[in-house]
């Protein structure tokens, strides 16, 4: 039995959004674009060796679009002064103003729609929160390092484990990737072969 669930939390609303992929307002067929170019150059076999290539997509993604976070950081000083304009103070010193709770509530609600309005896409930076720092890039790229290490560490364990059992080993299915043979290079005054000219033999008489 299937359970549905209707309302999502305001807190994992937001939840598939990632410091090192696409943040609201980029450009979701550049990134695509980028993914298919490395996976052409790189041509990875197996699921690994895709999971590679999508983090190497990622990260080179993320060192292009650097200028999000600024975006971001200058949103959310604007987000901050439109609410001050609203409801002047700090919201845990409402009390002490002096300013009653419910113009409080309506100017947030007021300052909310304004913010909404004037800032458009760029607004889904300030809502998705974390994920649009520098310190969210941080604390993601820290334990992305130490699930890679993780990984590194079991796949040597494995290897370990192949090589001490002949009966183990696995074949390198598909490893063998054919280049074409390269093409002699010619002698540009002889249009000779080179290993011809190397070889002392003497150009035919005309």
């Amino acid at each position: 039995m299937s359970t549905q669930f209707n309302k999502v939390h305001p807190a994992l609303k937001h939840a598939g959004y990632s410091a090192t992929t696409l943040l609201p307002g980029e450009d979701s067929v550049a990134f695509e674009t980028l993914h298919r170019d490395l996976v052409a150059e790189f041509t990875p076999l197996g699921a690994l060796e895709e999971d590679i290539v999508a983090d190497i997509a990622r990260l080179t993604w993320r060192k292009q679009n650097l200028q999000t976070f600024r975006i971001a950081e200058l949103a959310k000083e604007r987000h901050r002064t439109i609410q001050y304009e609203k409801v002047p103070g700090e919201p845990f010193l409402l009390f002490e103003h002096g300013i009653d709770p419910d113009v409080a509530r309506e100017g947030y609600r007021a300052a909310e729609e304004q913010a909404r309005q004037e800032l458009g896409d760029t607004y889904k930076l300030i809502d998705i929160g974390e994920p649009a720092t520098i310190d969210g890039l941080m604390k993601e790229l820290d334990i992305k390092e130490r699930l890679d290490g993780l990984i590194s560490k079991c796949l040597k364990q494995l290897l370990m484990v192949w090589a001490s059992s002949p009966s183990r080993q696995r074949p390198l299915r598909g490893r063998c990737r054919k280049f074409p043979a390269p093409e002699k290079q010619a002698d540009t005054k002889t249009h000779r072969p080179r290993d011809e000219v190397r070889a002392g033999s003497k150009p035919a008489s005309s």
